[in-house]
């Protein structure tokens, strides 16, 4: 009968995986969540040109999530665990020195997301000395979809998919079907933004603690499906009394963490005035 129960619920799986974007990670509304809370952690200097553009930003995070390049698919994760065991020291954090080690195909095609947060905040710094301010909506977007990603646990792993582990779908259960239910209750308080050394090395950090969720949330979507045919409200309500708690706490850690992004780039760009629109 348990046999029978869970081939049900791998063939659920895979009807619901085979309906999904290729891509993993953050749902829409997460990643929207994520960005509008950004904006409150912001200081008094910046805050009237982000609120003013608030709008702005939470329709277009989600664009970096739908590559037109299949080249670009490769920005939004990193695999760490194909670099040996926590805190994969044998991955070198700078670009070229991975390269250098691992090729240049192994690198891209285990993901680049730490790198492409460090690219896209040296953008940012640039669009805001430029002070072509439509280049610094759009490209604190972007950076605030990358950021964003760092903190879903399933974008850092090989298993992003749940295929290792047998637990087909459960980044989407977790990253996009939790946020769309029980949004509404939840408490997300982020931290003000900080400044960031390092966006790179912060980067990997991101992923880092990210990462050190993984297991904690295989072992609750395992309890949750336990002796159930589907994954149905009482699957999700069990989910999320054991899930939720890291899922809160990432999209709040992930919300201080775009905001101190953006206050970075403002910051290394010379602090140049922001208008209020």
């Amino acid at each position: 009968m348990r046999r029978r129960l869970c081939s049900g619920l791998v063939l659920i799986s895979l009807i619901l995986l085979l309906a999904l974007p290729s891509s993993f990670g953050w749902g829409e509304n997460a990643e929207r969540l994520i960005t509008s809370k950004a904006v409150d952690t912001l200081p008094e200097e910046m805050r009237p040109f982000f609120e003013a553009n608030r709008q702005f930003l939470v329709q277009h995070v989600t664009d970096a999530g739908q590559p037109k390049n299949p080249a670009d698919e490769h920005n939004d994760y990193i695999e760490l665990d194909h670099f040996g065991s926590f805190p994969f020291a044998a991955l070198p954090r700078g670009y070229m020195t991975a390269i250098d080690k691992y090729g240049r195909h192994t690198i891209q095609t285990d993901g680049l997301l730490p790198w492409q947060i460090g690219l896209y905040s040296q953008k940012l710094t640039e669009a805001f000395q430029s002070g072509n301010w439509a280049d610094v909506r759009l490209t604190a977007a972007i950076l605030a979809h990358y950021v964003a990603s760092a903190h879903d646990p399933f974008n850092t792993t090989m298993n992003r998919d749940g295929k290792l582990s047998g637990q087909l779908g459960v980044n989407s259960r977790f990253s996009t079907s939790l946020v769309d239910r029980y949004q509404l209750f939840f408490f997300v308080k982020p931290n003000e933004a900080a400044l960031i050394r390092d966006p790179t090395d912060y980067a990997f950090e991101m992923c880092l603690s990210a990462h050190a969720w993984l297991d904690n949330i295989l072992l609750d979507d395992r309890r949750a499906e336990q002796d159930l045919s589907s994954y149905n409200g009482e699957y999700y309500d069990r989910f999320y009394a054991q899930a939720g708690a890291i899922l809160i706490r990432q999209i709040s850690d992930a919300s201080t963490d775009v905001g101190s992004y953006w206050m970075t780039a403002w910051i290394n760009a010379g602090r140049p005035p922001l208008p209020h629109q």
